[in-house]
């Protein structure tokens, strides 16, 4: 069975041989399977990675980085001040810059599993744009110019899915997209606020991914377990779930698993960053345990970007060696 079968049968619950495995894409471990092709090129703006090159991106977006490689935030948003929004355009979202290398880079994949990311989804793009402050009271003070924002995004995104059909069709397996949603409490808005403004949009997205045949794959930060029933009557398939502790893994697993397939690591903020080598292994134990089904269910996720949050280098091989002697977990439990 190819790796991408593997994957595409954890995804679906229909009781892949082992545990599929998601290495980072610049950032790989020998010695453990390495079942999805994850290509980044959607991110890439004609000036330049925004982590490279502190310039303006193709949205007009302006980043700093730090010192930090593959680290940056948004510090000038072409929308701050709604005056601009008459004459804001949107990057194109045919422009063959954007897809120009993605043939050769999905021919490369083989027969692993292919996976597109697409970082900025709605919310996160959104707030690029117009200021994390200043949409957090828009929300209630300026609603139709939020509303006419979003639908740019929307539009792009469609757009953007449209065109990588028509080139690429079923060369591609899924989308990688991002929305951080939460804090380590609880969500930045209301389960109200999410329906009004971004689930509707949500769904179109998802619907037309699901109309090429492709998965969708959603990455969110934060305490977000209110908003995961909302995610997965959407449509999501995958939710890439980084901070497994703060979610309250036994009591999250079990409410959820079975629903959703999670693409999962150790926690990324206490377990793997605290370094104890027992502790990573009892983590994933229970990942697999609390989060997968003998269906299937789950990926293990290698974060990648470990120097950045303070993790050594040896506790993601930790991390995949435990997960590697669970791979054939629930088949050991007949």
């Amino acid at each position: 069975m190819t790796s991408r079968e593997i994957v595409c049968r954890a995804i679906e619950f229909d009781n892949p041989p082992r545990l599929p495995f998601w290495q980072h894409w610049n950032h790989k471990m020998p010695g453990f399977p390495d079942d999805v092709c994850n290509i980044w090129e959607m991110d890439r703006a004609e000036a330049g990675w925004f982590f490279d090159n502190a310039v303006k991106d193709d949205w007009g977006c302006g980043w700093s980085a730090t010192d930090l490689k593959n680290i940056g935030q948004v510090t000038d948003c072409p929308l701050a001040d709604w005056s601009a929004l008459g004459t804001f355009r949107p990057p194109n979202p045919r422009n063959p810059f954007y897809y120009e290398r993605l043939g050769p880079l999905i021919d490369a994949a083989g027969d692993r599993y292919v996976a597109l990311t697409a970082h900025s989804l709605l919310f996160s793009r959104l707030h690029k744009l117009h200021g994390f402050a200043a949409t957090m009271e828009d929300f209630y003070t300026e609603p139709g110019k939020i509303h006419r924002v979003l639908d740019m995004i929307l539009d792009f995104k469609l757009e953007q899915c449209d065109e990588l059909r028509r080139r690429f069709g079923n060369r591609v397996h899924g989308l990688f997209m991002t929305d951080d949603w939460g804090t380590q409490e609880g969500t930045f808005v209301s389960k109200k606020m999410l329906d009004e403004f971004f689930s509707p949009r949500y769904r179109k997205i998802f619907d037309a991914i699901h109309a090429c045949g492709w998965h969708v794959i959603l990455h969110s930060c934060g305490r977000v377990n209110t908003f995961v029933p909302t995610f997965l009557d959407l449509g999501a398939d995958v939710l890439n779930m980084q901070q497994s502790r703060n979610y309250g893994l036994v009591e999250f697993g079990e409410q959820f698993r079975g629903k959703v397939c999670f693409l999962a690591t150790v926690d990324i903020q206490s377990t793997l960053p605290r370094g104890i080598a027992a502790a990573v292994r009892e983590e994933a134990r229970l990942i697999v345990r609390h989060w997968s089904t003998p269906q299937g269910g789950l990926i293990a996720f290698d974060y990648g970007a470990w120097d950045a949050i303070g993790v050594r280098p040896e506790m993601p091989y930790v991390m995949f060696d435990e997960f590697a002697r669970l791979q054939d977990y629930w088949s050991s439990q007949e």
